[in-house]
């Protein structure tokens, strides 16, 4: 980077005026706002802790001169201030409503804390405001930690003294910092305190803002609001939610663990959840927001969005988790709380229970009637009714007098049994002796005490007077662990339940009641059932170890859990059992499932299970169900058989209903009932997809995914599944749809589909895409496991599919790595749906033996598109492959040269295809190769990185060319350089062969981490092929095992299958369209002096793609190959590429989006240049110039009619008889004062330079021929062949001669043009004299700001050599093969050198000019763009003609030698990309006025923006044409230099980031296959869509509107379409132009050139979409530097924004002053008035000085 020095009084003035700059910012804005200015501070990766300190005015009481000063703010965005008599009083604002449920008193700005000291501890302090509830905490401290790239943890307690936090036995603060980027920033806010959490996107998201509210932090009273980005809140618990999606209508949850009914209202229930997530919008991120408080707590979620938690203890611990997807955010909250627990396989099974059988032998009954009725079945309960008198560690000898025989009894049928605990332990004696428990429990002083630490709380539960076990007393676990190993060997089980933890109490408080204090009566208490702490629990006071039962109370359930998952791994071993538990806390899902309590029998809680079931996945809890048929009340058959219907999918399936009511089992009905039925029928489905199910919970253990699935998890781009919960998923592939309303046989689910649902059926639904494993079921799992297993196949829309299968014994505690199942389990069926058409044989093979299917085997329906393969026996833990699909044929052209026959076909070894009639040349190739030409793998190594393979040529067939000798051992090697992009290279591993010397920036180490790889690579071995395989989607994008595969000398050839018909890019050839026409096109690259024409190759080679496949994702694959080449499509859809040299070096990228192909590849071959900001401006050249004076004329007459006008060109005109280096003393002579005049006046000049210099001057009279000579540089003949010069011809004339124009052309190059010599711009010689020229002539000739540099194919006016003699191999002249080039017959050197010219790399390896033709242009780009640095100190910009890939790291590019007609100007939207643009009006031909406005109005929109054209064509520059043509002219050109802010930042951004600058729509909008083919419409970025007039006589033109929100640019108002086609009114003076809602487009004032404008204010165009929100960016420096950051001058800002566009708020702007510092103003704008050239409001304007480049956001307030 240049540096410039400053005198230490320009610093000393500098910092001065910095501190005047801020002062007069602050008063500006405390003027305009009466409040002092926010400052805003941002916490990076490397601040991960931040501490701030709170102090308050005063303890409570109120202070009556503070009057409130109160927001005008929506009503939505009230945060409640709790309203009684005392509101003012309390400094909040008092504003009544109609509407009850919107506060009436609500916070004023006087609440809250602000920043007194911010270093390790930064310090806040209270506001001056009067007390809520009293014993506010004067000093807090503020704790962030940034744990992971996407969890933010922060924290906020009493500085001074130490309060209850959360024992959580897994969450925990981290010691390491995060391994990547961030994907959130914390911002914090000064006075009054808050924060915001920001999602690292581009543009930035707000997640999390607490300025909504103020902070409020007493003994017993805390509270933090937070606004939200969008109403899709889910979570919050534990309660009865009668929709997943919370209603945002001022709705107050409580928080409390209680032993309530889940009735539908809003009261607490048994667990404790103060964790939400949040989904943002259709792109699927997500977040997480968790406050780690155990304290009773309510959270009130109100319509800004926003939520507000209000707490009565401990501290304020809150965790942001940051997610791409819903489902991400699971994983990283599981993460920190603890992955789910696998539960054992059979407790995936049906299971019975029921509170009060009665006895032993009414259990039996319900169990053999279960039997006998056939249902699958696995576990039975026994309630509290087993016990004697209900006493834990007990059971009743008289009517369960065989309950120790009870579980062998089960387990004879392969069933299991589950007892029940509470934690109440009756203080009362057994029947016939102590209750040794109590007792044992008494001497281990186990219990819960009251508040003096010593005496047993007494309370009364189900026995009675009763004990509460202190789980967070260790002596308490140790006696609980010993009561349960003593009661498994009296009482054998298998797994545990555990109830009444919350805990529950049937007296308040307990026996002797509460005493009155601050923990019984706190100053608040949240909307609690019952408005009492203790109500049906214990006092508050009470002691545990942990603390006061006040702060641990919803800890009870979580604490006994883990004590009991200690007893279950102490009784049962290495066996894994379960624990199963009412109340919960986070955390508690790592050990222990959960239900959802004490339904009713009523259609409500059947419909209120399922957002149960969804919340407790968010939560961490996915094994997970509800009572089926309900618990209490009496089920009818009707609702009990829907019940069991759904209920056969919960993820704990249990029947479970309440003493005193009717038997709801399904037996109990009758064995013909349709509850029987129905049940067994669904049961048989759950027990079949139990693999399935068992896989799920296993990747919720390992990966924290959710097993009971939201359908917006899989489907958030799709708006109508936000809401959704009457339908809920098994993983990604199973959509349940029960019915939940009586009497409905039909249900709609979406607007277009009616499911028909009879009694005895519920929708269920496999989606494409997906492998479910099956096994065929049983009565129980312990005999379903013993059957054979299957496999149900879904196909996609692309006949693909993907699943997993977790296996293993299903009980072990510890899961076994390589688990071989003791029962040989093998796969019997494979069912596959989405099948098209029969198949003509299957083939099933092991990789040793292949078998194929008998018919029998095979089963096959048209009608519903299945096929079933059965009888199989394939063994679990073997690998397969079973192929049933015939591919479509691609056949492969064996004889693409012109002169084919059957005879020379067959001779190849191919196949002839006899016609009877005449095809057309767009049709199958009618000479092919048979299926298994090619090559053939020998060997194959695998390692971490990458494949090796080594093939030979398949010698069943013979040589195809005999003049190119074929290679039969060839080596593959791929590498996987990264997660996304890939390389295979196919070489001559025992002798070397030319490789492109192109450097390409490639990773350093490959991805050796298969998991981070988004592709998967497979070798087909016969033929050879690579098939490259996209993960997520399972589509194969890269298919190369085909026939065909050639690799001689001379002619190398490899196909491909393509994913989709939609591919881009190859060039330079001339496409009628954007997307290929794959009808069998065929397309030559070979650079070439050639004017662009229908298939003709040109200028430049580039043989890169990017292709969209049918998921709509894209990739991009490069082919480093240097050789003349052709490629061919067909519609198959297939891609051949022949080469005639070198290795195959292809290079893929993954995408997966069309922008990211681009960033991806332009990181590989290099980031674009970045052009002077000058070159953006319109310019003008032409050939044929006859003197400086029509120069300056040209220039005089631009300037008269106010035409932006930037840049002059002068083409070879201007050199004596067409030599570099020189300048015409008679014609231009006053060429370089007039440069410097022009210069003078903000101008720029750019002259041309071809790289042919003159031979024939009298040596030292032309010093560019004479040093080239001394130093070697120009193209020679290999020394074996001669040591001479390859002499060409080109533009420069012999001395001393007249040019007679009338003969014909190669007369004249015979005549008068002179020998010319050609430099080798690779050898580092030639650089340096190319430089020493370019020098010589700017610092003593004349000035130029930029380089033109033209005829670098290279072209020549001779074929090969002067004579026409080319010595050396005539295969290189004209090879074995020849490509469809253009004057193909003429061979390779036709208007070019000879092919077997010599050229030598900067490495000094000789290379023959036929393998580095191509890379001409290439190697004279650099030299070029070092040299204009050197000489000129200044960026500039070079303009080349011939390019290869990495070429733009240096150079722009133009189309080359158009023509002036109207198919020209699509054709040249086509060809655009980064600095890129056609001579506007056309070279060659007479332009006609009409096309030539249209195509000044299209070019206004080119990157480079240029009219040109040729020699002895009348002028077409913009004043021509006389005053109207320039008015329009200057119209649009006046748009361009407005919008060049916003078209310089894009360049950066590609220079940077590698997007695109111009850009195709389907960039933008991939998802909408409409826009995959447009191409007569254009972006700039993501922002700018223009449409221009393409056809004569246009007035309307037809434009696609893509899916989002634009404006008209010239009116501001609003397009009322989206994705849809619509008219343009397009009369002669206009462009149509639309800016994308979202986005902001810097501007600035136009002016004659950009000089000038850059003087002038700038400004913001700012589109606001539906949310009010718009973001964007502006790269800034002084235009033309070196390096990447500038000087800046002193900028003003005018902060302007379009009427019409979405305003219906201020606006406020932030003006990051460095952008490397942390320190940003923030402006509010004040006055309005009218801008004076365009319709707009301006806001006062404020100037300062940078030391650096400064950035604009804006945000809607």
């Amino acid at each position: 980077m240049r540096k410039r020095h400053f005198t230490g009084l320009e610093v000393s003035l500098m910092v001065l005026f910095a501190l005047v700059l801020v002062v007069a910012v602050a008063m500006i804005v405390l003027v305009a706002t009466g409040e002092p200015g926010t400052i805003k501070g941002s916490i990076s990766k490397r601040s991960l802790a931040i501490f701030v300190q709170l102090s308050p005015h005063s303890d409570s009481g109120s202070d009556p001169d503070i009057v409130p000063e109160c927001p005008n703010i929506p009503e939505g965005e009230r945060v409640d201030c709790f309203p009684d008599q005392k509101c003012l009083e309390r400094a909040c604002c008092w504003s009544p409503l109609n509407e009850t449920n919107v506060p009436w008193c609500f916070f004023s700005k006087n609440h809250g804390y602000s920043v007194v000291s911010e270093n390790i501890e930064a310090k806040l302090t209270r506001m001056d405001a009067p007390s809520l509830f009293g014993a506010d905490i004067k000093e807090l401290t503020f704790y962030a930690e940034m744990q992971t790239e996407n969890r933010l943890r922060f924290k906020i307690t009493d500085a001074s003294k130490a309060r209850f936090e959360v024992p959580h036995e897994h969450v925990q603060s981290l010691s390491d910092t995060p391994n990547g980027p961030l994907k959130y920033r914390l911002e914090l806010i000064q006075k009054p305190f808050g924060l915001k959490v920001w999602r690292t996107t581009s543009p930035e998201k707000l997640l999390f803002d607490t300025t909504i509210g103020p902070l409020v932090f007493a003994d017993q009273y805390l509270q933090l609001s937070a606004k939200l980005p969008s109403h899709n809140i889910y979570g919050i618990g534990e309660h009865v939610h009668q929709t997943f999606r919370h209603d945002t209508n001022w709705r107050t949850w409580p928080i409390f663990t209680r032993d309530a009914f889940p009735n539908g209202g809003t009261h607490n229930l048994y667990g404790h959840y103060p964790y939400f997530t949040c989904l943002e919008d259709t792109s699927g991120q997500s977040f997480g927001v968790f406050l780690m408080n155990s304290n009773a707590m309510e959270v009130t979620i109100q319509p800004a969005p926003a939520v507000t938690f209000r707490t009565i203890g401990g501290v304020l611990d809150f965790y942001i988790l940051i997610g791409e997807t819903p489902e991400a955010v699971v994983d990283e909250f599981t993460k920190l709380i603890g992955r789910p627990f696998i539960p054992p396989y059979w407790s995936l099974g049906f299971q019975l229970s029921r509170w009060d059988y009665g006895s032993l032998e009414e259990v039996k009954k319900v169990v053999e009637r279960n039997r006998q009725a056939g249902l699958p079945y696995d576990v039975q309960y026994t309630d509290i009714d087993y016990m004697e008198n209900k006493k834990i560690f007990t059971y009743d000898m008289d009517k369960f007098a065989e309950l120790p025989q009870f579980a062998d009894y089960m387990h004879d049928k392969g069933q299991k049994y589950i007892v029940i605990l509470d934690p109440a332990v009756s203080t009362g004696q057994r029947i016939n002796g102590p209750y040794e428990a109590l007792e044992r429990g008494h001497a281990a002083k186990v219990w819960v005490t009251e508040p003096d630490g010593v005496t047993p709380l007494l309370g009364e539960v189900w026995p009675g007077e009763t004990l509460f076990p202190d789980y967070t007393n260790q002596a308490c676990i140790d006696w609980w662990v010993d009561e349960i190993s003593r009661f498994h060997k009296e009482v054998k089980h298998d797994a545990l339940w555990i109830d009444m933890n919350e805990v529950a109490n049937f007296v308040k408080g307990g026996i002797k009641g509460c005493a009155d204090n601050k923990l019984n009566y706190p100053p608040f208490t949240p909307r609690i059932l019952d408005d009492l702490m203790y109500s049906k629990t214990l006092c508050m006071d009470a002691k545990h170890k942990w603390g006061d039962h006040y702060d641990v109370h919803s800890l009870y359930g979580y604490s006994m859990v883990l004590a009991t998952d200690k007893a279950s791994k102490a009784v049962f071993g290495k066996s894994r059992s379960m624990v199963f538990t009412r109340s919960s806390f986070p955390g508690v899902g790592k050990y222990s499932g959960h239900w959802l309590g004490d339904n009713g029998a009523n259609w409500n809680d059947i419909k209120w299970a399922i957002p149960g079931m969804l919340e407790f996945n968010l939560f961490g809890i996915p094994y997970i169900g509800a009572d089926i048929c309900g618990f209490f009340d009496d089920s009818t058959e009707e609702l009990c058989t829907r019940w069991m219907q759904v209920g056969a999918f919960y993820p704990f399936s249990r029947n479970h209903n309440a003493q005193g009511y009717a038997d709801q089992d399904p037996a109990a009905y009758g064995f013909d009932s349709l509850v029987v039925n129905t049940s067994r029928h669904y049961l048989n489905i759950r027990y079949t997809l139990l693999p399935y199910l068992y896989t799920l919970f296993y990747k919720a253990h390992v990966n924290g995914e959710t097993v009971v699935r939201p359908v917006m998890h899989e489907f958030y781009s799709d708006s109508e599944t936000w809401a959704v919960h009457k339908q809920f998923m098994w993983g990604a592939h199973l959509l349940i749809t029960p019915v939940l309303d009586p009497g409905i046989k039909i249900t709609d689910r979406k607007a277009t589909i009616n499911m028909h649902l009879p009694a005895d059926k519920i929708g269920l639904h496999l989606r494409g895409g997906g492998i479910l494993p099956v096994q065929r079921p049983d009565i129980t799992t312990t005999y379903s496991r013993l059957h054979p297993m299957g496999l149900i196949v879904a196909l996609d829309d692309n006949k693909a599919a993907s699943g997993e299968l977790f296996w293993d014994d299903g009980d072990s505690r510890v899961a076994h790595n390589g688990y071989t199942d003791p029962n040989n389990l093998k796969f019997e069926k494979i069912t596959v749906m989405g099948v098209n058409s029969a198949p003509a044989h299957v083939l099933v093979s092991d990789g040793n033996v292949v078998i194929t299917l008998n018919e029998s085997q095979i089963d096959y329906d048209s009608s519903t598109q299945v096929l079933h393969l059965t009888n199989l026996e394939l063994e679990l833990g073997k690998e397969y492959t079973v192929n049933w699909e015939v591919k479509i044929s691609v056949n492969i052209d064996c004889y693409p040269e012109e002169d084919k026959d059957q005879a020379k076909c067959e001779a190849r070894g191919c196949i002839w295809e006899v016609r009877v009639r005449r095809y057309s040349i767009f049709s199958n190739p009618q000479c092919y190769y048979p299926e298994n030409h090619g090559y053939i793998t020998s060997n194959k190594v695998e390692t971490p990185s990458g494949i090796t393979v080594d093939i030979d040529r398949n010698s069943e067939f013979p040589s195809q060319r005999s003049r190119s000798r074929d290679i039969s051992k060839l080596r593959v090697d791929i590498t996987y350089m990264s997660g996304r992009s890939l390389r295979w290279k196919i070489f001559d591993p025992y002798n070397a062969r030319y490789e492109v010397p192109v450097h390409l920036d490639l990773p350093a180490t490959p991805e050796t981490d298969e998991t981070k790889r988004e592709y998967r690579v497979q070798i087909n071995d016969k033929p050879f092929g690579i098939q490259v395989i996209r993960k997520e989607t399972n589509e194969i994008i890269w298919d190369s095992a085909v026939p065909g595969f050639t690799f001689s000398d001379q002619f190398l050839q490899i196909s491909t299958r393509l994913p989709s018909d939609y591919v881009y890019g190859f060039g330079e050839t001339e496409h009628p369209t954007y997307k290929h026409d794959l009808n069998f096109h065929k397309y030559g690259l070979f650079a070439k002096d050639q004017p662009p024409g229908y298939k003709l190759n040109s200028y430049g080679v580039h043989p890169f793609y990017m292709g969209l496949e049918k998921s709509k994702s894209a990739h991009g694959v490069l082919l480093l190959n240097s050789n003349a080449m052709d490629v061919t499509f067909q519609p198959t859809p297939a891609l051949t590429y022949r080469t005639i040299g070198g290795i195959l070096d292809f290079y893929m990228v993954m995408g997966p989006t069309p922008e990211e192909v681009v960033q991806q590849y332009t990181e590989m071959i290099g980031r674009p240049v970045l052009p002077a900001y000058w070159s953006l401006g319109f310019q003008l050249c032409r050939y044929g110039y006859a003197n400086d004076t029509e120069i300056a004329d040209l220039y005089r007459d631009m300037k008269a009619a106010k035409i932006p006008y930037d840049v002059q060109y002068a083409d070879i005109d201007y050199m004596e008889r067409q030599m570099d280096f020189t300048l015409d003393q008679v014609n231009f002579k006053e060429l370089p004062a007039l440069v410097d005049q022009m210069r003078a006046d903000g101008m720029r000049f750019i002259f041309i330079l071809d790289p042919a210099i003159a031979g024939n001057e009298t040596k030292g009279s032309y010093p560019a021929f004479d040093t080239g000579i001394e130093k070697d540089v120009f193209i020679k003949w290999p020394p074996e062949l001669s040591n001479d010069i390859v002499w060409g011809k080109v533009w420069p004339d012999y001395p001393n001669v007249t040019v007679d124009n009338s003969l014909d052309w190669d007369t004249q190059v015979e005549l008068f043009r002179a020998f010319a010599a050609f430099p080798d711009f690779f050898k580092t010689s030639t650089a340096e004299w190319w430089g020493e020229q370019i020098k010589d002539y700017y610092n003593n000739i004349m000035k130029f700001d930029g380089l033109w540099i033209d005829m670098n194919e290279p072209a020549s006016f001779v074929h090969g050599t002067v004579g026409e003699n080319c010595l050396g191999n005539d295969d290189l002249e004209n090879p074995p093969y020849m490509p469809p080039l253009e004057s193909q017959l003429r061979g390779l050197n036709h208007k070019t050198l000879c092919m077997n010219s010599e050229q030598i790399l900067a490495s000094g390896t000789r290379v023959k000019h036929y393998d580095v033709h191509n890379l001409y242009g290439w190697s004279h780009t650099k030299p070029t763009y070092d040299a204009l640095l050197s000489t000129t100190g200044k960026r500039g910009v070079v303009i080349t003609r011939s390019t290869y890939p990495s070429s733009g790291r240096w150079a722009g590019h133009w189309l080359g030698d158009n023509y002036s007609a109207w198919d020209q100007l699509l054709k040249s939207i086509v060809g655009m990309c980064l600095v890129t643009g056609a001579d506007i009006c056309g070279f060659f031909n007479v332009a006609e006025y009409e096309m030539c406005l249209r195509w000044m109005q299209l070019g206004a929109f080119y990157p480079f923006s240029r009219n040109h054209n040729t020699i002895n064509m009348p002028r077409q520059d913009p004043v021509a044409w006389g005053t109207g043509f320039a008015n329009m002219s200057r119209d649009v050109l006046n748009i361009r230099y407005t919008l060049l802010p916003y078209l310089y930042t894009l360049m950066y951004e590609a220079h940077v980031h590698g997007n695109t600058v111009v850009r195709p729509l389907l960039h933008e909008f991939v998802t909408d296959e409409k826009t995959w083919d447009i191409d007569r419409q254009f972006l700039w970025g993501p922002a700018l869509l223009i449409t221009p007039v393409l056809e004569m006589g246009v007035t309307v033109v037809r434009g696609y509107v893509p899916k989002d929100l634009w404006y008209d640019y010239h009116t501001g108002k609003a397009v009322e379409v989206q994705g849809r086609f619509v008219d343009m009114d397009a009369p002669l003076t206009k462009i149509n132009l639309h800016v994308r809602a979202g986005h902001i487009l810097p501007w600035q004032k136009p002016e004659s050139n950009t000089q000038y404008s850059r003087l002038n204010p700038l400004g913001l165009i700012v589109a606001l979409n539906d949310e009010g929100v718009a973001n964007g960016s502006l790269f800034w420096d002084d235009g033309e530097g070196i390096g990447e950051f500038h000087l800046c001058v002193c900028v003003c800002v005018c902060v302007c924004v379009c009427l019409g566009m979405g305003i219906m708020r201020n606006l406020m702007v932030l003006i990051s002053l460095d952008v490397s510092s942390s320190i940003n103003d923030l402006f509010n704008p004040g006055s309005l008035e009218i801008c004076e050239n365009m319709t707009f409001l301006q806001s006062d304007i404020i100037c300062c000085t940078a030391l650096r480049c400064f950035q604009s956001e804006v945000f809607s307030e």
